[in-house]
């Protein structure tokens, strides 16, 4: 597996995608904590939605960028607990198509159309350009929830974690 293909699946530098996701019950996922503006659910969600719109401009869909930095954001008041399981399962099939992309390397120097926010032009990258991008978002959302977790005592989770 190539260094990139881990990196999208946060096997990495850092414990994966899916040892950060488990173990979380409903309370865990919807706790908001003072001072921090998004709630474990919240922090998954926006992940997943900006993995869909980074696959769609990867498949040739130009899917729009939102207008606002809230639209990549549910409703401060949303947390569907009832769904966690089934947002956590989407963004993680999400991290393995993504790394299934990566480990095409004829596929990795293709040219794709990644729209900008609104007023600004879109923008020409390679595909593994939008990944590299995926995969620092995605570690970058990825260590808010290990520190939401970390502020819940919820970490390291049962299939380890890093704990320095």
């Amino acid at each position: 597996m190539s260094e990139l293909a881990r990196a999208l699946t946060g096997d990495s530098a850092a414990a994966p995608a899916a040892h950060i996701l488990e173990a979380l019950g409903a309370d865990a996922v919807g706790r908001l904590f003072e001072g921090v503006p998004h709630t474990i659910y919240q922090e998954l969600w926006h992940l997943a939605f900006w993995q869909q719109i980074s696959l769609d401009w990867i498949r040739g869909n130009e899917t729009p960028y939102p207008a606002t930095p809230s639209d990549a954001f549910p409703a401060e008041s949303t947390t569907d607990r009832a769904g966690w399981e089934d947002l956590r399962d989407r963004f993680l099939s999400g991290c393995d198509e993504a790394a299934a992309i990566a480990l095409n390397s004829e596929r990795l120097e293709g040219q794709i159309v990644c729209p900008s926010r609104p007023g600004h032009p879109a923008r020409s990258m390679t595909v593994r350009e939008q990944l590299e991008s995926l995969a620092a978002h995605n570690s970058y959302h990825l260590g808010r929830i290990v520190l939401l977790r970390q502020l819940g005592s919820s970490w390291p989770p049962p299939s380890g974690g890093y704990s320095w």
